[in-house]
């Protein structure tokens, strides 16, 4: 029996629909959330992404502005860039488009942005706050990942998940967050010895490597629930995940495509947090 296909469109759509209701109770209250992009050179797949985030933003009602620094901008450049949006009471978020060029540093880049600012979720003081426990800005994919698990009912209390890669953008905060919904967690990286062996025990796998096939079929335990956060395209222009989607649809009881999974709910979540940190600025500035 194929398993069934978990639809991050709609769901996303949903969370649209959420922010509309969240930014009109903001705006009764004199506020438009303001989400700030910084795009350092030309990369052309960053073009399409930021594209695409602006018109998001214009769905919802959340004003945005893409600020573009040339491919050879200096690390201070951007900084003072940073400096500037960081001072604005008009710019609730900020995203620095990644990938940077190659002659930037991306951590003093992150590091810059306002935690209470960081839309991303991957400034250290957001970071440390999720692992206390705290509330923060969350990565975007992780938290998308986090909502589709929930709007699907899959239990995570006691469950084993086993997360395919360490990054700081997705593999470290997702096994974080399936810690604080009491999942028992193993993380599996380039180190790890017979990831298959353990992707064979997952309850919940989540891949997110970006190696077009890496995750068998056989690597599926029958009934699990797949999530693919990889993303691949190949020469011959289809994309794809980490994961062999039809060999792991007959094993698996609930699995993301791609694409049409996991990443209609990163640009999803991203809105969510820009609400979120316009949300709080506003409660700062009504307290005594």
């Amino acid at each position: 029996m194929s398993a069934e296909i978990i639809d991050g469109r709609a769901v996303a759509a949903k969370v649209r629909e959420e922010v509309l209701d969240r930014v009109a109770a903001l705006a009764a209250r004199g506020v438009t959330p303001g989400l700030a992009m910084v795009l350092v050179g030309n990369h052309p797949p960053s073009e399409i992404y930021v594209r695409l985030k602006a018109k998001d933003c214009e769905q919802v009602g959340i004003a945005s502005n893409v600020l573009r620094l040339p491919a050879d901008a200096a690390e201070e450049e951007v900084l003072s860039l940073i400096d500037r949006l960081n001072a604005d009471p008009r710019v609730h978020g900020i995203l620095v488009q990644m990938p940077l060029p190659n002659h930037l540093d991306p951590k003093p880049i992150v590091d810059r942005v306002h935690p209470y600012k960081d839309v991303d979720g991957l400034h250290p003081t957001n970071v440390g706050w999720l692992q206390a426990g705290h509330p923060a800005l969350l990565a975007c994919t992780p938290q998308g990942v986090m909502r589709l698990l929930r709007e699907y009912e899959v239990p995570t209390l006691g469950s084993h998940a086993v997360v395919l890669g360490r990054s700081a953008i997705v593999g470290r905060p997702m096994s974080w967050l399936m810690l604080r919904a009491h999942a028992t967690v193993t993380t599996c990286h380039r180190h790890t010895a017979d990831p298959g062996r353990l992707a064979r025990e997952a309850d919940i796998l989540i891949s997110a490597v970006g190696i077009a096939g890496l995750v068998k079929g056989d690597w599926i335990k029958p009934g699990a629930v797949v999530i693919d956060v990889g993303i691949t395209r190949l020469p011959d222009g289809r994309v794809v995940g980490d994961v062999d989607f039809e060999p792991a649809r007959e094993r698996a009881r609930l699995i993301t495509p791609v694409p049409g999974g996991v990443g209609p709910m990163t640009r999803a979540m991203l809105l969510t947090n820009t609400c979120l940190a316009a949300e709080r600025m506003l409660q700062r500035t009504l307290m005594p």
